[in-house]
């Protein structure tokens, strides 16, 4: 189903994050969690949802050789 994106919640978004975080895509988790985040106005629980979801570009990975 197709929505309008101005009528999502930070939930809306929350749970698309998660979804892709199960289905192995960090990447998109992140950017679904940031914009759940910003939609949040509690600052304590946006940033408990940063940290849930991190930029996987900026942290350490341990695959590197």
């Amino acid at each position: 189903m197709t929505r309008d994106p101005a009528d999502l919640k930070a939930g809306d978004y929350l749970d698309s994050a998660r979804e892709m975080a199960a289905a192995d895509r960090p990447y998109l988790a992140h950017l679904l969690a940031e914009e759940a985040a910003r939609r949040t106005p509690d600052p304590t629980t946006a940033n408990s949802i940063r940290s849930r979801f991190p930029n996987p570009t900026t942290t350490e990975r341990n695959d590197r050789p």
